[in-house]
C-alpha cells in the first residue's frame, strides 16, 4: 500500500482518467495477414474507419485510406475489409461501393457501383473473384464481381432474408456461407450451405461464375451456425455449431460428408453474430492443427487442437490478454504467427501477433498507455442466486486508485450491456474504469439471457425480456451490497439500447431501489421499436416478447413509457439525432412524460450520432456530464 493515501469519500477521488481522455484512443473492428506478410487491421478514429498497413519487410506502418472513411453498414456493420495477393478490397463509408487498393502504393478503384450496402467481400484463392453480401432496399443476397472491377455484379445467391460469411475453398470452385430468415436472429437458428460453382475459363473474363448446386450441410431453424471455414489442404469445412447447447467446433469432411465436433468443454467457441465477418478460430498453414479462442464465463484464452486426435492445449498467449477477436494466420508450419485485436481487465487494446512457440509482437496499441496498469481495476468474475433461485452471472469491479482510500462502502453503478443478446466480457473497458477510479464499484451484469454461458442460458429471456433482466440487475446489486462491497443508498443503474430499456423498466418497477438512472438511446415504446428498427431486428421481439397483434398486452406491459408514471428517480438521457435503431422519438417520448411528472432528469440529444457515441466532442461532453450528475443526484443528495 502507498504510505500517505488521501481518505476521501467514495465518489470524489481524484481520477487520472479525465473526460478529454476518454475521447481520446481509437478501436480495432478488423486485423488480417497479406500472403507476403503483411498485416492490415482497420482502426476506429472517432467517427471515421482508416485501413492501416504495416508492410512484411519491417517498414514503418501507414494509413492506407486517406480519403475515404471504411465501414460496412449491413446491419450492424462488420465485414469491412478483406485482404489478398497484395490488395485490400475494403467497404467505403459514404458510399457502400467496394474498393480495391495495392498494399505498396496506388490509388483506390472502385470494383462496386454505388448502389445499395456491401459487406464482408471475400476473395477467392485465384484472386480472380470477389463474393459479397449486398443488401437494398431490405433485399439480401451474394453477389459476385470480378476482382479488377471491369464488369458489373451480379446476384449469386439469393432468397433467404440474410446472408453472412462467405468463405471460399481452396480449389476456388466452391462456396460455403450461413444464412437466415425472420423472425429468427444468427444465434437462434441458422442454416450452413455449400454450392458448386461452373467458372469460366480464364480467358472469358466477362462472364461470372454460376451456381450449379446448393447443399445444406448443418442448421436449422433451432441451430446456430457460426464461422464456415475450409482447411488449406480442402479436405474439411469447419465450423461452429451450437445444437450441444455451447458453440462447438465441428468438421465436416468434404469427400465423404461425415461430420465429428472435435471441441466438449462447456464453454463458447462461437459467438452471437451481431455483426459480420467475425471469426473465432482458424486452421493452421497445412490444415493440420486449429487455433481457437475459448470463451469461459467472459475469459477468454488461446488453444491448440490436433484436427486427428483431438489433442488440445492452451498457448502461452500473456494471460494479461482475456478478450481475444479476429484470429489470423500467416506463415508456414515453422513460423507461423497469429494475430488479433487484444485486451484485458487492466490491459487497453492492442494488436498483437503471437507465434505459438511464445513470441509476442505488439504492433499498435488503441491508447498512448501512459497510465501504468496498477491505475485500473481488475474485473472480477462472479455468480449470485437470482430472485427465483436461478443462477445469474456478471463481472465486478471494486474501486480503484493507487492514491485514496475511500470512507464507509462505495457507490455502486450497475451497468446493462446491449442487445440484449450480448455478453459484458473481460476486456479493457475505459468507461468502467472512469468510474472505479473515481471511487465507484462497477457490477456489469450478464443477465439471464446474455450469451456466453451456453444456449438455455441464452434462450432463458425469452418472453421474459423486461423481466428477468430487471430482477438480474436489482438481484446482483443486493448481492454486492449484503456482501458489504456496496452501499446500499446509493446504487446507480446505467445502460445503452435494450440496456437502456431496462434502466427504465428497472427504475419502473423498483422505485427508490436505485437512486438514479442513465439511459443512452434506450427503449421506451415496444410497439414504435418493433416497428420502426432496422431489418435486421424488425422481428427480434417475435421472441423476446411474442408476435403482434396476439401479444399486444405484453409489449404494452413491458413498455416503459406507458407507466412512467410509476418512476420517481432522477434519469439522464442521452440520445444520437440519426439513431436508426433506437430512433430519438423514444427518448422524446419518454422526456415528455417525466417532464410532465416533475421528475428530475436531464437530456441530451446529439446531433451526426447514430446507435453509440463515435464523435470524441460528444463523448466529452457526455461524460463531463455523467460526472456532474451523479454528484448532484447520487453522492450530494
Amino acid at each position: 500500500m502507498i504510505k500517505n493515501m488521501i481518505r476521501r469519500q467514495y465518489g470524489l477521488w481524484d481520477s487520472p482518467i479525465s473526460p478529454h481522455k476518454m475521447a481520446q484512443g481509437i478501436s480495432f473492428a478488423n486485423v488480417e495477414w497479406d500472403q507476403s506478410g503483411a498485416l492490415v487491421w482497420l482502426e476506429n478514429r472517432g467517427n471515421r474507419g482508416a485501413i492501416v498497413v504495416q508492410p512484411g519487410d519491417g517498414s514503418a506502418p501507414r494509413d492506407l485510406t486517406a480519403d475515404l472513411a471504411v465501414r460496412a453498414r449491413v446491419g450492424y456493420g462488420g465485414g469491412d475489409f478483406t485482404v489478398g495477393l497484395g490488395r485490400v478490397y475494403y467497404v467505403a463509408a459514404d458510399s457502400g461501393r467496394v474498393y480495391r487498393q495495392n498494399l505498396q502504393a496506388g490509388l483506390p478503384q472502385a470494383v462496386t457501383p454505388a448502389f445499395g450496402q456491401a459487406a464482408s467481400p471475400a476473395l477467392s484463392p485465384d484472386g480472380r473473384w470477389l463474393v459479397f453480401v449486398h443488401s437494398y432496399e431490405d433485399q439480401d443476397c451474394l453477389a459476385i464481381v470480378d476482382s479488377e472491377g471491369s464488369g458489373w455484379p451480379a446476384k449469386l445467391v439469393a432468397g433467404a432474408d440474410f446472408y453472412m460469411q462467405p468463405a471460399w475453398h481452396p480449389n476456388a470452385k466452391t462456396l460455403a456461407w450461413v444464412d437466415w430468415n425472420h423472425p429468427n436472429m444468427p444465434w437462434d437458428g441458422t442454416f450452413l450451405r455449400v454450392a458448386t460453382l461452373q467458372v469460366p475459363a480464364e480467358n472469358h473474363q466477362a462472364s461470372l461464375p454460376m451456381v450449379t448446386d446448393i447443399a445444406t450441410i448443418a442448421g436449422d431453424e433451432q441451430t446456430s451456425i457460426f464461422q464456415p471455414q475450409f482447411s488449406p489442404d480442402g479436405r474439411y469445412l469447419a465450423f461452429c455449431s451450437d445444437a450441444s447447447s455451447w458453440w462447438q467446433i465441428i468438421l465436416h469432411d468434404i469427400a465423404s460428408g461425415a461430420q465429428r465436433q472435435i471441441t466438449h468443454v462447456a464453454a463458447e467457441h462461437g459467438a452471437p453474430a451481431w455483426v459480420q465477418g467475425m471469426r473465432k478460430f482458424s486452421f493452421n498453414s497445412d490444415g493440420s492443427h486449429i487455433y481457437f479462442i475459448r470463451n469461459d464465463q467472459g475469459v477468454e484464452s488461446l488453444w491448440q487442437l490436433a484436427v486427428d486426435s483431438g489433442e488440445e492445449f492452451r498457448l502461452p498467449l500473456d494471460p494479461a490478454y482475456t478478450c481475444l477477436e479476429q484470429i489470423a494466420l500467416w506463415g508456414e508450419r515453422d513460423t507461423e504467427s497469429l494475430a488479433f485485436a487484444v485486451s484485458g481487465g487492466k490491459r487497453p487494446g492492442r494488436i498483437v501477433s503471437f507465434q505459438p512457440g511464445g513470441r509476442e509482437r505488439i504492433w499498435r496499441r488503441a491508447t498512448s498507455e501512459e497510465l501504468p496498469e496498477d491505475t485500473f481495476s481488475q474485473p472480477e468474475c462472479i455468480a449470485w442466486t437470482a430472485m427465483d433461485g436461478e443462477q445469474a452471472f456478471g463481472l465486478f469491479y471494486a474501486p480503484h486508485n493507487s492514491r485514496f482510500e475511500g470512507k464507509g462502502k462505495p457507490p455502486l453503478i450497475v451497468s446493462i450491456h446491449g442487445g440484449p443478446t450480448s455478453q459484458a466480457q473481460n476486456e479493457f473497458s475505459m468507461r468502467d474504469q472512469f468510474f472505479t477510479s473515481r471511487g465507484y464499484a462497477v457490477l456489469e451484469v450478464n443477465y439471464r439471457g446474455s450469451t456466453g454461458y451456453g444456449r438455455e442460458y441464452r434462450n432463458k429471456l425469452r418472453g421474459q425480456w423486461g423481466i428477468y433482466d430487471v430482477q438480474d440487475a436489482v438481484s446482483g446489486a443486493q448481492y454486492l451490497v449484503d456482501s458489504g462491497k456496496a452501499d446500499g443508498s446509493r446504487l446507480v443503474i446505467i445502460g445503452g439500447s435494450a440496456g437502456g430499456y431496462t434502466v427504465l423498466k428497472a427504475l419502473e418497477d423498483y422505485p427508490g431501489f436505485f437512486k438514479a438512472g442513465i439511459c443512452l438511446y434506450g427503449i421506451s415504446n415496444q410497439f414504435t421499436a418493433a416497428v420502426e428498427t432496422h431489418k435486421f431486428e424488425v422481428h427480434y421481439n417475435d421472441m423476446l416478447l411474442g408476435e403482434l397483434p396476439e401479444a399486444a398486452e405484453v409489449y404494452r406491459q413491458r413498455s416503459p413509457l406507458f407507466f412512467a408514471e410509476k418512476i420517481k428517480d432522477p434519469v439522464a438521457l442521452f440520445q444520437g439525432e440519426d439513431d436508426q435503431v433506437v430512433r430519438r422519438n423514444q427518448s422524446d417520448e419518454m422526456v415528455a412524460v417525466l417532464q410532465k411528472r416533475g421528475v428530475p432528469y436531464i437530456y441530451h440529444v446529439y446531433p451526426g450520432e447514430g446507435h453509440g457515441f463515435r464523435k470524441s466532442e460528444t463523448l466529452m461532453h457526455y461524460y463531463e456530464t455523467v460526472e456532474k450528475f451523479l454528484r448532484e443526484f447520487v453522492l450530494f443528495a
